[in-house]
């Protein structure tokens, strides 16, 4: 029996938010947290794929099956929108590589959650990722023609450590960043208790008609180098609130810093999509601190920068060269 085996790292975008669509330079995380497939082959007269999703607590989440000819399911689930979205990704895979699933055996598929579905470090992306993978396609382009989306998710599903992502001339470029900052203990993520459509934020931000929306990515990309080159938390705490009413005031929403962290002691910020999934604190009180102030507005998951990031060591970083020739290759 035949096996494989694919990972993906999540991922957390701290800046550039919305923006990076239309090419800011944003600077996005990989998680110590991702995704793994892994794939095994046995004969068979009848070839199926038979796939399985396990979460966090090794528990079965989701199954399916598929026939291979049509990449039909022939599951009792067909209807479901899991395996709606898990068909139209396989069988564009197949579309950018004609020889994917055209084995002549039974295909038995695990993919493995390292951390809450919900929680929106990537499980949509990193799935994306581990499959373009599989099938020898370009993991940007099957997202593109999936999920859509600026492209910084896939990057940070092959990357080691924090990067700069931008799109220049609507191509994937990025690079390893020496984000590693003194103050990093003093940085902690907050998962909201909603999982926010990335799609909804995307088509909302869509509708908007800005006066000058060069401006505004001038001024984010610009953010962004700041946030990357601060040393001191009282300078990355401005960069934040700056971050943060540059957002608000482009999409017309009322920032965290001023709903629910209002009476916090330090500096937040929204993550990804506004509204749901993350937010990013920054306080010289403690962990405790944010704990209990956590608590008390009914969050009760707190995650240190430590604990959350990906090696943020510079001196494990391969090179920027290799990175830019990757993606002008996809």
């Amino acid at each position: 029996m035949t096996e494989h085996k694919y990972y993906g790292h999540g991922k957390l975008l701290l800046s550039g938010e919305y923006f990076v669509l239309d090419g800011a330079k944003a600077l996005a995380l990989p998680t110590n947290r991702g995704q793994s497939l892994n794939i095994s082959y046995r004969p068979s007269a009848n070839p199926k794929l038979i796939w399985k999703s396990y979460d966090t607590e090794d528990s079965v989440w989701f199954e399916t099956t598929f026939e291979m000819w049509h990449i039909n399911c022939i599951a009792d689930n067909a209807e479901d929108p899991t395996t709606i979205v898990l068909q139209k990704i396989l069988r564009q895979a197949r579309k950018q590589n004609i020889h994917f699933l055209r084995e002549e055996c039974d295909i038995y598929v695990s993919t493995y959650l390292e951390f809450n579905k919900s929680w929106g470090l990537g499980s949509s992306s990193t799935l994306v990722y581990n499959i373009a993978q599989w099938a020898y396609v370009s993991p940007f382009e099957l997202l593109a023609q999936t999920f859509q989306g600026s492209g910084y998710d896939i990057a940070c599903a092959q990357s080691i450590g924090p990067i700069s992502y931008q799109l220049v001339d609507k191509t994937p470029q990025w690079k390893d960043v020496s984000f590693n900052p003194l103050f990093k203990d003093n940085l902690y993520f907050v998962y909201l208790n909603k999982k926010q459509n990335s799609r909804e934020g995307i088509s909302h931000y869509r509708s908007l008609e800005l006066a000058d929306k060069a401006k505004f990515i001038r001024d984010i990309s610009f953010l962004t180098e700041q946030m990357i080159d601060a040393i001191s938390i009282k300078e990355f705490q401005n960069i934040m609130y700056q971050h943060e009413m540059l957002i608000s005031k482009a999409l017309d929403l009322v920032p965290v810093c001023k709903t629910l962290f209002k009476d916090f002691d330090g500096a937040s910020k929204s993550l990804g999509a506004w509204g749901g999934d993350f937010v990013l604190l920054c306080t010289e009180q403690g962990e405790e601190y944010v704990r209990e102030y956590c608590q008390k507005i009914g969050l009760n998951d707190v995650v240190t920068y430590s604990d959350m990031v990906l090696n943020s060591n510079p001196s494990l970083f391969i090179s920027d060269n290799s990175k830019d020739e990757l993606c002008q290759n996809m």
